[in-house]
C-alpha cells in the first residue's frame, strides 16, 4: 500500500471528499483498505454479493450489464455502493480496464462511515442522482 500521505493527498482532489478537512482526509485513508486489480479481473459480478464500497483512485473499469458496457469508471468514481445499501446483488459487472487502484471499505462498513462524514454522504447523493438523470435521459 501506499503511504497515506500520498493517499491523503489523492483524496483531497476527489470530488467525493472534497468537503473534509485534512485530519478528516488522514482519518479516510487509514479507513479504507487500498486494493489493486489486474486489467480484465472482474472485481464485481452481476447478480452476485457485494462486497464493499469502491473509490477509483488510478485506473479505469468497465461496468457492464448483461453483457453491454454502459459506462467507464475513473479517478474519483465510486462503485459498489449501491449493493451494500440496499443488501442486493449487484446489478452490473465492475471489470478493470487497465490496472485499477481503489480503496475499498468493507460492506459492513459502509453505513457507519456515512453517517459519520455527512458531507460524503451528500456527495454521494448529489453523484447518485446524476447517475438516475444520466439513464433517465438514456431510456427516452
Amino acid at each position: 500500500m501506499a503511504d497515506a500521505e500520498s493517499v491523503t493527498n489523492i483524496l483531497a482532489g476527489l470530488a467525493l471528499f472534497a468537503d473534509l478537512s485534512r485530519p478528516q482526509l488522514e482519518a479516510v485513508a487509514h479507513t479504507f483498505d487500498e486494493q489493486w486489480f489486474a486489467q480484465g479481473q472482474r472485481i464485481l459480478r452481476q447478480g452476485l454479493t457485494g462486497s464493499g464500497l469502491f473509490v477509483v483512485l488510478d485506473g479505469e473499469a468497465a461496468v457492464t450489464i448483461d453483457g453491454q458496457t454502459r459506462a467507464v469508471l475513473s479517478r474519483g468514481d465510486f462503485f459498489g455502493e449501491i449493493s451494500v445499501l440496499l443488501g442486493e446483488p449487484p446489478a452490473a459487472d465492475i471489470v478493470a480496464l487497465r490496472p485499477l487502484r481503489c480503496l475499498v471499505l468493507s460492506g459492513a462498513d459502509v453505513e457507519a462511515f456515512l453517517i459519520s462524514h455527512p458531507r460524503v454522504m451528500y456527495r454521494m447523493l448529489q453523484a447518485e442522482a446524476r447517475r438516475l438523470r444520466s439513464a433517465n435521459l438514456w431510456r427516452s
